[in-house]
């Protein structure tokens, strides 16, 4: 298990941007991956990119030194300049044996993670070791603790509460929307096309939502959002020209001020008079608090999503002394597992082994003997020469493991 390590670019050492430089489309992984097994001699690799953090575990008996680290980051990434490999190197996170094997637990059980609690990582992990697996980059090693990592994970989630309550404000954002029952045919109103809303809309359209305008700064890009959720795109100029109305408006742009003035408000009811909702994700807002006075409204703003997101985290973290618990005897268990499978290889030949001593003894030296035999007493001696040999498979085996797991550190 010493021969186990990994490599971690996370949010803890880095800004998101440079570990987005790290990230390979997986169709570029097929060679990179290849190369840099070949070029630095690794028994077993898998590659795991997220959102927030690169990792790449690994099975070698070379020392994790200086060198060998810029070696590694230059094979995958030869267009790295010196300054960059250089930061790289200073800010990566080295486990190694058991430390590698608890950091991969804790990464699937999503406490490692930006957001504790989130479980898509458990996907991310078992989707980056079925890839590499079909690359035919892992062996033994690695197959046995995916294993034992994404059954941990699993267990995590359904012991503990750690991922019950949502802490992400466009999770919470759609179940605020979700608990008022908005009709599937709402028309809903999208002004920004960043990331925060671009996640919000996928959210919508996922869960049956299909009536969505979208206006942007750059047309460009609420048409790329729009052709995603079955939208109409507009640039953010003809927002004052629109006559259509709304049922939800959700807005979240980089503008410095508002941009949602009582007067605009007013044009985009279009005459309508029924309460609206209006969801303002922006930082500052988007929406003149004024409108709020002036019209009937549910108001849903940034602040009190993250008030809500940061007691919800709060909530989380109460569970992670068991989640660790839970990891901690995991990473026991593997241990034991590693154990066992070390005599399993040990004594993989032995079956083969008496199976030809068995050959030989029919076939030459008690083929005289054998030939004097009826049918009859052939029959019992297979009988017994097959137990025998069953038993003399098993018995070594079990012996060889109760040893070495009685005697284990």
């Amino acid at each position: 298990m010493q021969q186990l390590h990994i490599i971690a670019f996370t949010h803890r050492q880095l800004e998101v941007s440079k570990i987005g430089l790290l990230h390979i489309e997986k169709e570029a992984q097929v060679l990179q991956l290849a190369q840099l097994k070949a070029a630095l001699g690794l028994t077993e690799l898998m590659f795991l990119t997220t959102c927030n953090r690169v990792e790449i575990t690994f099975v070698c008996s070379t020392e994790l030194d200086t060198p060998f680290l810029t070696r590694l980051l230059q094979t995958l990434y030869p267009k790295l300049v010196p300054i960059q490999l250089e930061d790289y190197v200073r800010k990566v996170e080295v486990y190694s044996g058991s430390a590698a094997v608890q950091h991969a637990l804790s990464v699937a059980s999503s406490i490692d993670s930006m957001v504790i609690g989130e479980r898509e990582i458990i996907t991310q992990v078992r989707l980056a070791y079925e890839h590499c697996n079909s690359l035919q980059l892992t062996g033994d090693l690695l197959r046995l603790l995916m294993k034992k990592v994404i059954e941990t994970a699993k267990q995590v989630y359904t012991e503990t509460s750690i991922s019950t309550k949502p802490v992400s404000v466009v999770s919470l954002a759609y179940q605020y929307l979700k608990q008022l029952n908005i009709p599937l045919e709402a028309r809903i109103l999208i002004i920004g096309a960043g990331v925060t809303n671009t996640t919000m809309s996928r959210f919508l359209k996922k869960h049956g939502f299909q009536n969505f305008q979208v206006f942007n700064r750059s047309l460009e890009n609420a048409q790329k959002l729009a052709d995603e959720i079955r939208g109409n795109a507009f640039a953010l100029e003809a927002l004052p020209h629109y006559q259509s109305g709304f049922d939800v408006l959700i807005t979240c742009t980089a503008a410095e001020g508002v941009i949602i003035t009582p007067t605009l408000y007013n044009t985009l009811l279009n005459g309508e008079t029924q309460e609206k909702i209006v969801i303002d994700l922006a930082i500052p807002q988007d929406l003149d608090q004024a409108i709020l006075d002036a019209h009937a409204v549910k108001y849903l703003s940034i602040e009190y999503l993250q008030r809500i997101s940061n007691e919800n985290v709060k909530e989380r973290s109460k569970e992670l002394q068991q989640v660790e618990e839970i990891i901690a005897n995991a990473r026991y268990e593997f241990q034991h597992l590693l154990r066992e499978r070390k005599v399993e290889i040990a004594m993989r030949n032995v079956p083969a082994q008496v199976k030809e001593l068995r050959a030989t003894a029919y076939a030459e030296i008690f083929k005289e003997d054998l030939d004097t035999l009826d049918p009859q007493a052939k029959e019992v001696l297979e009988k017994v020469v097959n137990y025998l040999e069953k038993k003399y498979i098993s018995g070594p085996m079990k012996l060889a493991k109760e040893i070495i797991l009685n005697h284990a550190d």
